[in-house]
């Protein structure tokens, strides 16, 4: 039987388990990449591993989240960034070159490798055929050890493109008319793989917008296969060495496939508050906009913004419009500033925000009250931009660049004759921001500088014989991790202060929550379904774990975060009858009498609810590899234990 491109990968890469959909396995992984509101972590564990220098091919370190430096902490966890990569063996991206996932593509990226990252975009890589995870740190910790990368093997699915797409269409279109179709939750447990005649017709820079937003599936990962079109991409970025051939098999089986006729397809937005609440774009036209913003790792191409800019060419946006543009790379930044282009944005009276994340991570441009922002990112979850009532709309560049203009919603077809933008035969290259390490003999005279912001790590100890805890805390379906541990300039600057982050910790969905763990010595979290969705950032369990949090009892999980749970120690648990959650109060005590010989025999455990005299049933979300992490108290222990 032939096998999809992702099956290929995974057997070159296989270290451990067999390739059975759901059953536990571990890969080698050629390439990491952290981003420095992860990456302060991820490094600190990597630290406490005592591993003296990286063992991947590659590893690198972006900063292009805490850009933002309004006091001495972001500066500071940067220079400690910089000097750990600089003595252990990793590359180090100053403030200003980009954002992670835009420049990993253009500099780093390879077809066939497999890469981890601290951050759930990782998959842009899949737009140059890369097999590209979104892991929590811990995990990028362990694999720059060389150790290996643990998942359930994903079912296949395939996504067939036919046709082209039409004049103001774009690839943003064509991943919100999958997540239309496929749901927030429906990429869980699945690799998603595009094929079709209609994969000739698009760019890798278009691939990537399109496996970016994969993450918003819920999906493991996406990916596109290697071809000419590829090969192209990769000489033009000067690595025309590193590129091969990768497409499956004729004979491939798939478990699910979903056609998309490119053709067909209309301008969309994704309205407030989820990236699968989507609509035609004609449906919205008219509604009065108070900002656009252009960019995130989504949508911040050279082919994006050269097509922004011809737009906004010789036109003005409007008087009640805020547009702000941030290039993905210096190499796009620069690139537009020599052509032309960079000048036709700032004409138009664009805001000119450096390449980093920006907005789409909260950092600055926070809309007016109740104001209607059309962002080109990835995520529209609700209280993201640092406005609570905010209402949020996922738009295609074109689409924001029109209606800015208009100051209303605006289908960019109404634009008339479309003008078409070629990818570069050649793109300017110049890595003067990217730092590399150190050779190894002269590591010791490297000196890690860590500033009084950074903390000691939270770490668990081994799982007690039975664990009892109030319900602290009582959500439904679909809490992301920004409900969690919400992101943004206020709190973004302290990711590697973990006490005082814990004031934050659920504060979206109830303000009480952290005192109420602190008066409790900590609890159980009830939850509904698709728990943790959103950012791979580990700060959603490690916040609570330091809280006190021992167990989160939920009727589905997304797949980064009960990883990062189950890595940090806290039992991630779940229904097995989803009625029982209604049964459960806020406040209830919750038994788990016989926790750790339940869990050292199998994933099934019993839990009495103390307050109403109920018992149930539940199902631990544990390979047999994490119930023997978190039967020692997480990876870290784990790992250590390994030695």
């Amino acid at each position: 039987m032939g096998k999809t491109i992702a099956q290929k990968i995974i057997e070159a890469h296989l270290v451990s388990g067999e390739m059975r959909a759901g059953e536990d396995i571990g890969l080698r992984i050629d390439q990491t990449l952290t981003q420095d509101a992860t990456g302060t972590m991820a490094y600190l564990e990597f630290e406490a591993m005592g591993v003296p220098r990286v063992k991947t091919e590659k590893s690198v370190a972006y900063v292009d989240h805490n850009t933002l430096q309004s006091g001495f902490e972001n500066a500071d966890d940067h220079r400690y960034i910089q000097t750990v990569a600089r003595k252990h063996g990793i590359y180090f991206s100053r403030p200003g070159n980009g954002i992670c996932h835009q420049l990993h593509l253009e500099r780093f990226g390879a077809p066939g490798k497999t890469l981890i990252g601290s951050d759930s975009h990782t998959p842009t890589g899949g737009g140059i055929g890369m097999l590209a995870f979104g892991a929590g740190g811990m995990d990028v910790a362990v694999a720059m050890g060389g150790g290996e990368y643990h998942i359930n093997m994903p079912t296949m699915t395939r996504v067939e493109l036919t046709g082209s797409l039409s004049p103001w269409v774009s690839a943003k279109d064509v991943i919100l008319a999958v997540l239309r179709k496929m749901s927030v939750k429906g990429g869980v447990g699945k690799i998603i793989e595009y094929t079709g005649e209609g994969v000739k017709t698009l760019t890798v820079p278009e691939r990537a917008t399109i496996t970016n937003m994969g993450a918003e599936l819920g999906a493991t990962t996406s990916l596109f296969p290697s071809d000419h079109i590829t090969r192209q991409f990769m000489e033009a970025q000067g690595r025309g060495d590193q590129w091969v051939e990768l497409s499956s098999d004729p004979d491939a089986q798939y478990d699910e496939t979903i056609e998309i006729d490119l053709t067909s397809l209309v301008p969309l937005a994704a309205c407030p508050h989820s990236p699968d609440a989507v609509k035609p774009v004609d449906e919205l036209e008219g509604m009065k906009i108070d900002q656009c913003c252009i960019g995130s790792c989504t949508n911040s191409s050279y082919l994006d913004m050269m097509r922004v800019a011809a737009i906004l060419k010789g036109k003005t946006v409007h008087p009640d419009v805020s547009l702000t543009i941030g290039c993905g790379s210096k190499q796009v930044y620069q690139m537009l500033a020599e052509n032309g282009a960079l000048a036709d944005m700032i004409s138009a009276g664009a805001r000119i925000l450096e390449c980093a994340c920006g907005p789409c991570i909260g950092m600055g441009q926070s809309p007016s009250s109740a104001g209607v922002s059309l962002r080109t990112f990835n995520r529209n979850f609700e209280g993201r931009t640092g406005t609570a009532d905010a209402k949020v709309y996922l738009v295609s560049p074109e689409t924001a660049a029109a209606s800015a203009i208009a100051g209303v919603f605006t289908d960019p077809r109404s634009l008339g004759e479309y003008v078409k933008i070629d990818m570069p035969q050649r793109f300017l290259i110049n890595d003067n921001l990217i730092l590399p390490p150190i050779e190894e003999p002269l590591m010791e005279t490297v000196e890690v500088q860590r500033g009084p912001n950074i903390k000691p790590l939270p770490i668990a100890g081994a799982l007690a014989d039975s664990v009892s805890g109030k319900a602290v805390l009582k959500v439904g379906d679909n809490i992301t991790t920004d409900h969690i541990m919400p992101a943004g300039a206020k709190i973004l600057p302290y990711r590697s202060n973990v006490p005082y982050l814990s004031q934050f910790c659920f504060a979206v969905c109830d303000k009480e929550f952290p005192e109420r763990c602190k008066q409790e010595g900590g609890g159980i979290v009830i939850a509904g379904h698709n728990y943790g969705q959103g950012s791979s950032r580990e700060h959603a369990a490690l916040v609570p774990l330091y809280l006190g949090v021992k167990a989160v009892i939920a009727k589905s999980y997304a797949r980064i975060h009960a990883a990062n749970l189950a890595n940090t120690g806290i039992l991630p648990l779940q229904f097995t009858d989803e009625n029982d959650y209604d049964k459960i109060s806020q406040m209830d005590m919750l038994s788990l009498p016989n926790i750790r010989t339940e869990l050292g025999s199998g994933n099934d455990v019993t839990m009495t609810d103390e307050s109403t005299g109920l018992q149930f049933k539940l199902r631990a979300v544990l390979t047999p590899r994490q119930r023997d992490m978190v039967l020692v108290g997480g990876l870290l222990n784990y790992t250590k234990g390994e030695k």
